[in-house]
């Protein structure tokens, strides 16, 4: 069974920074795509970040030239650098995977997903 665990969440002020992980068991983690989306209090999960076939990464606009997704196979870990952090980012953030061809990141569809980590950024 495939386990995701997202930690790394936390407080920080707008203009400042953070990186979530996501660490991945019970699978071979180089065989995923994988990516990040979010959900904020009375508003719809969207998408942030992924990491097609390919290698191929995505950004959704709010965050593209803030956000960096990045893996590392060798410590079976999804990183997600979150720079210049605005109020508007404050969410869940949740990680999710699947096997590559198997996955939709516009759709949402993943097999795995994790727990979550709470982001929050005050102005």
């Amino acid at each position: 069974q495939v386990q995701l665990a997202e930690s790394g969440g936390g407080s920080v002020q707008a203009g400042g920074s953070l990186r979530i992980s996501c660490a991945v068991s019970g699978s071979t983690y180089s065989g995923y795509c994988m990516g990040w989306f979010r959900q904020a209090p009375g508003k719809e999960r969207e998408g942030v970040a992924a990491i097609l076939s390919g290698g191929i990464t995505i950004y959704a606009d709010s965050v593209k030239g803030r956000f960096t997704i990045s893996k590392d196979n060798a410590k079976n870990t999804l990183y997600l650098q979150m720079n210049s952090l605005k109020p508007e980012d404050t969410a869940m953030y949740y990680c999710a995977a699947d096997y590559c061809g198997y996955s939709d990141y516009e759709q949402q569809k993943y097999k795995y997903w994790g727990q979550g980590t709470q982001v929050t950024v005050s102005s």
